[in-house]
């Protein structure tokens, strides 16, 4: 009789282990669940143009070339206005607003007002491009942190009235990048400028702007 109790007790023993088991198993999967469901659907991952590196990289990480081509590429958009600077100067910065912060988008309304109300921007259409040889280099990024970037940018600056060449100016402006995600939609860089990271700086003086080109027809 002991010799079947003892096999009963051993018996509710194994099913109350197997039990626990199951519960165990149950809550790991509901750990695994939820974190499928918490996981992000998409990941932006930035590939530089040098990958002598290979391609290993923490998935987090924005290469220093990818911040300076976005960099150069929005501020070169913004300064691009090919009719008139009174209407394209503020049309390109609501235009780039999901490339810019909310802050850096406040400073350069105000700056469009500003230029506008004083007569800078009437009739102007204006250009910017890299200096010759002063492309990206190591040295034109510096990382702030993991989230932000300080991007030095050497660009020519053109400026015509109509016509007319009025101003050629070589700078270098100190522009901060920072990381962010918004609107996926309008801005998969999963980046934004935050203006400037302080005053732009003048370099040598630059040669005159070309005179523009009278057409045979009429000379």
């Amino acid at each position: 009789m002991s010799r079947f109790r003892h096999a009963v007790k051993n018996r509710d023993q194994h099913i109350l282990t197997l039990r626990i088991a199951c519960g165990v198993l149950v809550v790991f999967l509901l750990i695994a669940c939820a974190g499928w469901m918490l996981a992000p659907s998409k990941l932006t991952i930035h590939n530089p143009p040098d990958l002598r590196t290979g391609s290993t990289r923490p998935w987090w990480e924005v290469p220093a070339p990818s911040v300076y081509s976005f960099a150069f590429y929005i501020f070169q958009q913004l300064n691009a206005w090919p009719k008139n600077g009174d209407v394209d100067y503020p049309a390109k910065i609501n235009a780039l607003s999901a490339y810019l912060t909310p802050s850096c988008q406040n400073f350069l309304n105000a700056d469009a007002r500003r230029r506008g109300d004083s007569g800078e921007l009437l009739d102007r259409v204006r250009v910017v491009y890299e200096i010759p040889g002063r492309g990206y280099q190591s040295k034109s990024v510096r990382v702030v942190d993991r989230d932000n970037w300080v991007v030095r940018l050497d660009l020519v600056a053109d400026e015509y009235f109509h016509a007319e060449p009025v101003k050629r100016a070589l700078v270098r402006y100190p522009v901060k990048v920072v990381r962010w995600e918004g609107d996926a939609e309008r801005n998969p860089f999963g980046l934004a400028l935050d203006c400037y990271d302080g005053v732009p700086q003048r370099l040598e003086a630059a040669p005159p702007a070309p005179a523009p080109k009278k057409s045979g027809v009429f000379q």
